[in-house]
């Protein structure tokens, strides 16, 4: 069973082609993933990992010390993987202690965005950099704590207003993908019981089959970059930025 466990959750975050079977958010993982992975190994030095969770990116980059900071709830306690928890407001640390921060799938989450960049600006050294990703086509999420969807346009403005200047962005999941990856997320939400033998089998049953025919559809039809899920941005904090 320790085996198995290992597999399952494997495929939850890293998935191979075994996740088309065993992951109702394949496409949107993998791309998120494949987009990620060049620009987190950019990041070295001193590195902040803002809203981590479980860390789960640590491995891809270059951080000769890698901290994790969260908002300090009963369900990050409980996680247990945050070096340091923080109020949601403040970050507890001096300015100018960080070479580079990892901010994913979080902005959307934050009630005061700008407030939120600064404070991540304000703790990257002149120069740092910033890895974030954030949604732009996706259902609420983590109620009531869902705040705000961007746009490729949008986000730029909201960093170059805040202390960034915009060096890489990406989108993840683009066109038919999107769409197959929202009627996997459908049917797994609407099907999803307390019995993990019986969400197995739903995934196995009706998931899957849309996730093999969708994504086998998805390769043939035209491609369409207005329509994502995910954005990722690489930017900076100017080198002659104050600290």
């Amino acid at each position: 069973m320790g085996k198995l466990r290992q597999i399952w959750q494997r495929e939850q975050f890293e998935p191979t082609a075994l996740g088309l079977l065993l992951n109702p958010y394949f496409f949107a993982r993998r791309a998120l993933l494949r987009e990620l992975t060049p620009l987190l190994g950019s990041l070295h030095g001193d590195v902040l990992d803002v809203g981590c969770g479980r860390m789960p990116y640590r491995k891809f980059t270059s951080a000769s010390r890698y901290l994790g900071v969260d908002v300090d709830t009963p369900a990050t306690r409980e996680l247990g993987c945050a070096d340091v928890f923080y109020d949601g407001h403040s970050l507890p640390f001096p300015a100018a202690s960080f070479d580079a921060a990892l901010c994913s799938q979080v902005l959307e989450h934050v009630f005061e965005p700008e407030a939120f960049l600064r404070e991540i600006a304000r703790v990257l050294r002149p120069g740092g950099q910033l890895v974030l990703s954030v949604p732009f086509v996706w259902d609420e999420h983590e109620q009531p704590h869902d705040f705000g969807r961007y746009s490729s346009f949008g986000l730029a403005a909201l960093l170059e207003r805040n202390g960034f200047t915009l060096e890489t962005q990406r989108k993840a999941t683009c066109g038919a993908w999107a769409v197959v990856q929202l009627a996997s997320g459908f049917l797994f939400k609407v099907t999803r019981s307390p019995s993990r033998l019986l969400n197995l089998a739903t995934q196995l049953i009706l998931i899957a089959p849309v996730n093999i025919v969708g994504g086998a559809g998805a390769l043939i039809l035209p491609r369409n970059s207005e329509l994502y899920l995910d954005n990722i941005v690489l930017a900076r904090k100017p080198p002659g930025a104050p600290r």
